[in-house]
């Protein structure tokens, strides 16, 4: 298959979406990881010290590179699939076998994803542009600054329930694009296997409500109270 194709075919778009999900998943689990790290009771230090980990080294900031690369590009085949999907579906079906047929979230992925994006603008204003762009107040941690991303946790989610209630909106769009997209990726990487499918499945469905519960639940934490 030429490069081109990958950006032009209906197959190459597949597997271009296949892989970039693949990667961010990967993502997903490594910032849901590093974020628990509020959870921790002790006013956002090890959160900080993990957070300046990430954007102080060399490696992590040309992951980086390669995760926002990998957002445009899966955002962009998505939209451009969907179009495709559209443009060849120029009359519907005479009978809608709805939820028969397949599940409602796997029809709406372009929508989710929309949902999504705007999220991700969002999430960028919040923290990406203060940290990286403008700056954050530091903080000392054993004698040595910090930038206090925690402290701007707390800034955006305390006191502030209609951010809260985006991000948790954010979160369940974010959990019905991965139980389609999660099982999807695999599908169109070549896993036909109906027992690897089933399993793959229950998989994608466990870590779908799992880390988006779980990055709902910070915002909800910090509204509530629960970590300070």
């Amino acid at each position: 298959m030429k490069w081109s194709a990958l950006f032009n075919s209906s197959v190459g778009r597949k597997w271009t979406m296949g892989l970039t999900g693949i990667f961010l998943i990967l993502f997903l689990i490594v910032h849901v990881g590093l974020n628990a790290c509020i959870w921790a009771m002790d006013g956002g230090v090890m959160f900080n010290k993990a957070a300046h980990f990430m954007g102080a080294n060399v490696v992590p900031r040309l992951l980086e590179i390669g995760l926002f690369a990998g957002f445009i590009l899966h955002i962009f085949q998505g939209w451009s699939l969907e179009l495709s999907n559209r443009a060849a579906r120029k009359k519907g079906y005479a009978v809608s076998l709805g939820n028969k047929g397949s599940k409602w979230y796997s029809r709406s992925m372009g929508i989710l994803g929309t949902l999504l994006f705007l999220f991700l603008v969002m999430h960028l204003a919040h923290f990406w542009v203060p940290s990286r762009i403008t700056g954050l107040e530091p903080v000392l941690i054993d004698g040595k600054e910090y930038h206090n991303l925690y402290g701007e946790m707390l800034n955006v989610f305390q006191g502030n329930l209609p951010v809260v209630v985006l991000y948790s909106i954010g979160c369940l769009s974010l959990a019905w694009h991965l139980m389609h997209g999660f099982q999807s990726a695999f599908r169109t990487l070549g896993v036909s296997n109906p027992r690897y499918l089933k399993i793959i499945e229950n998989a994608g469905m466990f870590f779908s409500i799992v880390v988006s519960l779980a990055f709902a639940l910070m915002p909800i934490s910090m509204y509530a109270g629960w970590v300070k």
